[in-house]
């Protein structure tokens, strides 16, 4: 493994331990030529799975960009990259489960919306404002006016 510093392959692994969910494994390593840490990550190399996009397309499923769209929707709130790591894992389990080849780009948006919205309401918006293209605050206030009755529900 080269180190992501210096980029000599002369390292050792310090600790290796499974993740939460058992779908990796998370190994601590000291490059032993600059001396710094960092971690690395095994798991299962998965079938490629293609997105269908909106216009048709089909592109790799790429856990960087899911990744990508979650931290900035999470931008500045209380998520922790634990979590984000999780919904990552879930979804990524959820689509191997289900779809052998192909999966649909509105599946996936549904399902991180889902999921944010059980973990941080203003992540949800975030992530539902782009993903449902809005265009004024009216776009907001109907996305919003279902979480506000739930939460006025459960305080009556």
């Amino acid at each position: 493994m080269k180190c992501p510093f210096c980029q000599i392959d002369h390292d050792r692994v310090i600790d290796s331990r499974a993740s939460t969910d058992g779908s990796a494994i998370r190994r601590r390593r000291e490059c032993l030529a600059c001396e710094k840490r960092y971690t690395t990550y095994e798991r299962v190399e998965r079938t490629i799975l293609k997105v269908v996009k909106k216009d048709g397309t089909r592109v790799p499923f790429d856990r960087t960009n899911l990744k990508d769209g979650l931290e900035k929707a999470c931008w500045k709130r209380p998520v922790s990259d634990t979590e984000l790591e999780r919904i990552i894992t879930t979804i990524e389990n959820d689509i191997d489960s289900k779809f052998e080849s192909e999966v649909e780009s509105r599946y996936l948006g549904e399902l991180v919306m889902h999921m944010l919205r059980e973990i941080d309401q203003v992540a949800y918006v975030r992530f539902a404002s782009v993903y449902r293209q809005f265009e004024d605050a009216h776009d907001f206030a109907d996305e919003l006016r279902p979480m506000l009755n739930e939460q006025s529900g459960r305080n009556s």
